[in-house]
Order: structure tokens, then sequence, then C-alpha cells
């Protein structure tokens, strides 16, 4: 495994590898599998990305024109935050089963959605999603903007709460409260 890049060197390396991987994608390497050369996989491990993890956000921002660079980076920058300070740089070996995420239908709070997106958001930390299952897909971006949260906030959000699934909660209500649509609808 590729060691550990300081601060500037990954910034740059990230960017280069999304900017290739778009190109790629735009020429035709349409699957995670391809997308990527050993060297760019060897990096995203090095701060705790996955391949395929990358890939969902360069077919969604290719696709549908969301999420932008700088909203992948800043979830990037999350998780290889989560990945340093948490986890001390050691990879989880384990995959969450995709079966045990809540339904979209299910409520927390009275507030749909919520119980899915806070186990993927809580698995996205801790880089056990499966490939077949994505944080920050449409349905999830659908969500946020109902309650005027992006993507990043509502990582940052489920890493502060702690497991504790009472403060996003609380925290998606006040968001309600101050501007956000119901998310009910």
């Amino acid at each position: 495994m590729v060691g550990v890049t300081s601060n500037c060197d990954w910034t740059g390396e990230f960017h280069s590898v999304f900017q290739t991987a778009v190109e790629r994608y735009r020429n035709g390497s349409t699957r995670s599998e391809t997308l990527f050369t050993q060297a760019d996989i060897a990096f995203l491990a090095s701060i705790g990305c996955k391949g395929f993890e990358l890939f969902d956000f360069v077919e969604d921002h290719i696709r549908n024109g969301e999420p932008d660079y700088e909203s992948i980076f800043q979830i990037a920058s999350v998780r290889r935050d989560y990945f340093f300070t948490v986890q001390k740089g050691q990879v989880s070996h384990h995959t969450i089963d995709r079966r045990a995420i809540p339904a979209k239908s299910e409520t927390i709070g009275g507030i749909s959605w919520l119980p899915r997106i806070i186990a993927k958001a809580q698995a996205k930390l801790r880089g056990e999603l499966p490939p077949d299952l994505m944080y920050g897909c449409s349905g999830d971006q659908a969500f946020l903007h109902n309650i005027n949260m992006d993507p990043v906030d509502f990582l940052k959000q489920v890493w502060e709460a702690e497991e504790d699934s009472s403060k996003i909660v609380t925290a998606v209500r006040n968001r309600l409260k101050t501007g956000g649509k119901n998310s009910k609808s």
C-alpha cells in the first residue's frame, strides 16, 4: 500500500485521479473495475477510499452534473479524516449487508429516509459500504436538499453524533425549522 501522503500531496493526487477518471468514463470506460489503475486504487486506499466509491461519484457527476468536484472532495476529506483520526489508518475488513440498511420508507423521529441515510453515512465513515450501495445517491441528495443540508455537513453530523441517532434527529429537525422542506413529502 502507498504510504500516508501529506495533506498537500493527497489533495493534488485526488484531483488528478478524479479528473483522469472523468476523462476515462467519458471515453467509454464505464465500469469501476476499468476506471482506475492499480496506482489509483493504491492511492485511494491510502486515504481510506475505495475505487467503487469514487466511481459512483464520477458516474453521477457526469450523468447528473452533481455532485460537483468540491462536494466529492469534501466527502473524501471527511472520510480521510475519520480514517486517520478514529480508525488510526486501519482499514475495516467488514462490509455491511445491504439488507441491513433501513428501507427508504422507515422513519425515525417521524422523518422518513433518515434511518437509511444515517446507516449509509455511518458505513461511509467506517469504509464499510458494499459496492452496490452509495452514500450521496440521488435519493440521499433529494432528502438532504429537502432538509437544506449538504452531504458533507450530514456526514460530519453523523460523525459528531457518535452512534447517537437522537442527536441527528435533533439536527435535522432544527434544519427543518430553519428553512428545510418537509422530508415526508
